[in-house]
């Protein structure tokens, strides 16, 4: 069938083309094995010509299994024959417990292509395809097989999906049939859905770093303004006697600081007032009462002016503030995480306004009047009330009630963000990462529970941020970086690569590459990816929809999948333009 071997280099042969006609079939793509004694190289037929065929060397066989890479190449007197059936096996994933169905061959008719299960999901993966190549079918179709595995049931897997258009709810919703022992988790950014649960994070299990991108600041001197906010809203969650304490006591500060300055009476009563004006209490109030001795002002009164521009009630004022100052208070730190809302941290970034920092600083008060408007304007927004947890809840239990469905456990988690904007969706996306990636770190069983975050879209918030710059890091690109080890694992669907994190995708261990046409996507995924051959990348120009090149740690070779139509199929086929068109008839 071939003619002789006339070329080997380091990576490649080049063999005479057969001019008897042997050679009926097309075999570009297919594999072939050089025997050389008891050596056995495998090769791809890479290049088909006339004169010439050319093929690159993959790999050996050795003891039965395949090893990539060749170290001693094969002579030119090595015979040269197409893979039989068996060794195609050992390229393309032999049926084992441990390995599932990925798709199957278009080269070898049909042939199933099988990865290993650890393989696959014990690193991070990449999946990349222009709109309407199949990524979303193919991700939904990965899903359903491996649910579907008769061999492994996947009771204790979490998979979390963050679905920029609630793609995947058709697809998954009803993994029970497949097992009843499956559960699937909805929860969505659509008050009009009926059949999920609206999205509710629960503030007060935030960070600085959390409540930074929140918040959008971008200036350090704002995580420090954060912290004390953070802090009084904490002690202000209950209304006990040490938060009404403190709350006197940051008021009489304050306070204090204004009457000691140079100003005129004046200009020291308005800021007073404007001090009470945003932040009061029982004591301090402008109606509350301050006993002298044998009669009562009214907190205002005292701030009088005499007609030689000074406050007569000056010493009763002096002595009724002070008295509320307890500078034990300022070293005070809470150890006890409480409920808060919205409206409860903006009271304690009044506060935190009037701290006696703040007040003398007019650059740190301008910042901390950046994030009030900010967090009004959150507040207030639509976005509100996915920030409204109805009770108190531990990280623990929080993390639980995600994976907890009806009572059973949710293997599946599907967040529907649709409906919010890019930035908070990418907000929402980080902070349920670095909740499970910190979950990750605590357990005492490393990796003994894993996560599986899939982001769709993830060049809208997989990106080059200026995360590090404020705050030292960012979450997607430490948890690539270190969550393989504790079980987090991503899994990014993207149609342009070019705009992911280079740092994310140089974690990638396994890769299913659909069509991608853009010059720029394939120049980037060619440079940032050093086990990429430039045979792969033009291979991918030519794929069909719904098939991929697959390569990486789960694959012995980079290979060609199709992947079959997900039953149900995920909602992401396009418009029906013939269908929708036509006026109904009356």
């Amino acid at each position: 069938m071939f003619g002789k071997i006339v070329y080997i280099s380091d990576t490649e042969a080049h063999v005479e083309t057969p001019k008897d006609g042997s050679l009926s079939t097309n075999i570009m793509n297919m594999h072939v094995v050089f025997a050389d004694g008891d050596k056995k190289v495998v090769g791809e037929v890479e290049d088909l010509g006339a004169e010439l065929i050319k093929i690159r060397f993959l790999g050996e066989i050795e003891n039965g299994k395949f090893i990539g890479g060749v170290i001693r190449k094969p002579t030119f007197n090595a015979e040269l024959r197409m893979i039989s059936q068996e060794e195609v096996g050992l390229l393309l994933g032999d049926d084992t417990p441990s390995t599932f169905v990925i798709g199957e061959s278009p080269l070898y008719d049909g042939r199933e292509i099988r990865a290993d299960i650890n393989d696959l999901f014990s690193s991070h993966m990449a999946i990349f395809g222009n709109s309407g190549s199949g990524k979303s079918c193919g991700v939904a179709r990965l899903l359903q097989n491996i649910f579907a595995n008769p061999k492994l049931l996947p009771f204790r897997s979490n998979f979390f999906i963050f679905d920029a258009y609630g793609e995947y709810h058709n697809a998954l919703q009803n993994i029970d049939q497949i097992n009843p022992n499956l559960k699937f988790k909805f929860y969505t950014t659509n008050m009009l859905q009926t059949d999920g649960e609206i999205l509710s994070v629960p503030i007060w299990l935030l960070d600085i770093d959390d409540y930074a991108l929140l918040l959008r600041a971008d200036k350090h001197s704002q995580l420090t303004i954060i912290e004390r906010m953070l802090k009084l809203v904490t002690i202000f969650a209950s209304d006990d006697d040490l938060s009404v304490r403190y709350k006197n006591h940051l008021i009489a500060k304050a306070i204090m600081t204004i009457l000691y300055t140079n100003q005129t009476s004046s200009s020291k009563r308005n800021d007073v007032f404007k001090i009470l004006a945003t932040c009061s209490t029982k004591e301090f109030n402008l109606e509350a009462p301050v006993q002298g001795i044998g009669y009562v002002r009214k907190f205002r009164d005292c701030f009088v002016i005499d007609t030689q521009g000074n406050f007569p009630e000056s010493n009763l004022m002096t002595e009724y503030i002070t008295s509320f100052i307890d500078d034990s208070l300022d070293t005070y730190e809470p150890t006890e995480i409480k409920y808060f809302t919205l409206e409860d941290l903006e009271k304690a970034l009044e506060f935190t306004l009037i701290s006696e920092g703040l007040l003398n600083n007019e650059e740190t008060y301008a910042d901390a009047i950046t994030l009030k408007v900010r967090l009004h304007s959150l507040t207030i927004s639509e976005n509100s009330k996915y920030l409204r947890y109805p009770n108190f809840i531990t990280i623990e239990n929080y993390i639980a009630s995600l994976v907890s469905a009806s009572g059973k456990k949710a293997q599946v988690i599907n967040f529907n963000l649709e409906d919010v904007e890019d930035w908070f969706a990418k907000v929402v996306t980080k902070i349920y990462t670095k909740m499970l990636f910190n979950f990750s770190k605590r357990l005492k069983d490393r990796a003994s529970i894993p996560f599986h975050i899939f982001v769709e879209e993830a060049h809208r918030y997989v990106q080059n941020d200026t995360d590090v710059d404020l705050i030292g890091y960012n979450i997607f690109e430490r948890a690539a970086k270190e969550g393989r080890k504790y079980g987090l694992i991503f899994n990014l669907i993207s149609q342009r690569p070019v705009e992911i994190s280079e740092t994310v995708i140089s974690q990638c261990a396994n890769f299913l590459i659909f069509k991608l046409n853009h010059p720029r996507d394939v120049e980037y995924i060619r440079k940032m990816l050093p086990n990429i051959s430039a045979e792969i990348v033009e291979k991918q120009k030519t794929l069909q929809p719904g098939t991929c090149m697959a390569f990486g740690k789960a694959f012995k070779v980079p290979t060609i999948v199709r992947m079959k139509m997900p039953d149900p199929a995920p909602s992401s086929s396009s418009c029906d333009i013939v269908k929708t068109w036509p006026a109904s008839r009356g």
